[in-house]
């Protein structure tokens, strides 16, 4: 059954000798995380969660406490682990979080909540967020700045030799699942279950001994390993599908499932032995949209960015939208590495709607610039453009970005340099730790909420 809130109880009445008492900033926080627009989206995702939630079953956490306990792990940058055990052990964190006397959420429970929370629900609080902000006076949404950077997935450096262990590695499971499920069918052969995951680990170790090494030998000894893997590998996908034939046929919800689990991994398994076979054997060049860059999060993508020395990132490329004071009013997770022009119009449309009006000032860097988002910009009533126009200049441009406001807009540009930086260390936007898209979308949008929150709790506590 799904609770709205406990009994309110004020803990610091019961420990007066203490003095206790929420600092500023949280208390301007608790005041608005009292918001009932707020409460009522998340709770609409959570009661979805069975059909009869909102009526029967166990008293659940309630909707009060997973929200603000969402919000103090992105708050903080916090694991669930951590938060589980930070709120349960302050008693200023169990005021805030309205956990009271209660006893706390474990992790597990706070995940399975928070998984439940939708991405368009996360944009839908965030915009209501902003809107806070403006009726604060925080932000008039006169000056946005614009800018892309990369929040990584949570994978290893991909190589042919270890995506092919790992798509040896998640069949090899699934197998083990069917062979609970079927419990040895008799019209599969002997061999259809044989786990070859530690045949595919020594070859990968080979790999990587004849990959320390110089020379004709090690190169021969490489390819022949190489080779080894890549039959193992589709041994175990003709295993897959023969099993996968077999769970279907069978037609229960356990076996049903399962075969799910292979559908989703075979392609997956299948597109790493073709970049190994192209890659390594017929020594073909691959391209970018052609690679897989994990078997375990295929969403990931390669961005290459920045200065050519940097190594290259595995992950999603993430576009903010930043105002002035401080509140980032978008966010938007791209697929693939696409080009930097792109996002801008979608990002004046939703400011457009945000604010009511366009924005006097728009600012980004020269990877934006192009004569078409010039021009739209213009178009959309924006009366002063500063999108630096990269390569040789003409005499004209050079005057036209020599004047004092696209110079005076220039140099407030980099400040969202420093503001993806704090998002980067203190909300742990640097590296996702969720699963799937949808995780990504998560980790991405509650960060975000928690840094908007917290920079109106400051300007307000002021």
């Amino acid at each position: 059954m799904l609770r709205d809130r406990y009994e309110p109880l004020d803990l610091f009445a019961l420990v007066p000798a203490l003095g206790m008492a929420l600092e500023p900033v949280l208390a301007q926080l608790d005041t608005l995380l009292d918001d009932d627009t707020l409460f009522q989206l998340v709770k609409a995702d959570l009661a979805k969660r069975r059909p009869r939630t909102c009526r029967d079953g166990r008293p659940s956490t309630p909707v009060e406490v997973v929200l603000r306990m969402l919000v103090v792990k992105h708050l903080y940058g916090w694991s669930d682990e951590q938060t589980a055990r930070f709120v349960g052990d302050s008693l200023v964190l169990r005021q805030f979080c309205r956990v009271y006397a209660e006893r706390g959420p474990d992790d597990t429970t706070l995940i399975r909540w928070a998984n439940l929370v939708q991405p368009a629900t996360l944009h839908a609080l965030l915009d209501h967020i902003v809107g806070l902000a403006q009726q604060l006076k925080v932000t008039h949404g006169r000056k946005p700045r614009i800018d892309g950077t990369v929040v990584e997935t949570n994978i290893h450096h991909p190589t042919d030799s270890t995506l092919l262990n790992d798509g040896v590695r998640v069949l090899s499971r699934a197998l083990a699942k069917a062979k609970q499920v079927l419990q040895g069918a008799p019209d599969l052969a002997h061999d259809a279950f044989q786990d070859r995951s530690r045949s595919a680990k020594r070859q990968m170790k080979r790999i990587m001994a004849a990959a320390r090494q110089r020379g004709a030998q090690a190169e021969r000894a490489m390819h022949g390993a190489y080779r080894r893997l890549i039959e193992i590998t589709a041994t175990v996908q003709g295993q897959a599908r023969r099993v996968g034939a077999a769970l279907r046929e069978h037609a229960t919800d356990p076996a049903c499932r399962t075969a799910e689990t292979l559908d989703h991994d075979l392609p997956l398994v299948e597109q790493a032995i073709a970049r190994a076979t192209r890659r390594v054997l017929h020594g073909e060049a691959v391209s970018a949209s052609d690679k897989i860059v994990s078997i375990f999060e295929p969403h990931s993508a390669i961005i290459r960015k920045g200065k050519p020395g940097r190594p290259t990132p595995f992950g999603r490329v993430l576009w903010l939208d930043e105002v002035e004071g401080g509140i980032v009013s978008r966010d938007a997770i791209l697929d693939g590495n696409p080009p930097e022009p792109e996002p801008l119009p979608r990002s004046l449309a939703h400011h457009r709607r945000a604010f009511k009006r366009p924005p006097r000032v728009l600012v980004a860097d020269r990877g934006v610039h192009s004569a078409a988002n010039e021009r739209h910009a213009t178009a959309q009533g924006v009366a002063q453009v500063v999108l630096p126009k990269p390569g040789a200049k003409s005499a004209k441009r050079v005057a036209h970005e020599q004047q004092r406001w696209f110079r005076r807009g220039h140099d407030w540009r980099s400040g969202i340099e420093g503001r993806i930086s704090g998002l980067k260390r203190r909300h742990k936007l640097d590296r996702c730790r969720n699963h799937g898209t949808d995780g990504m979308e998560r980790w991405v949008g509650w960060g975000i909420i928690a840094h908007d929150l917290r920079v109106i709790a400051t300007a307000t506590a002021r």
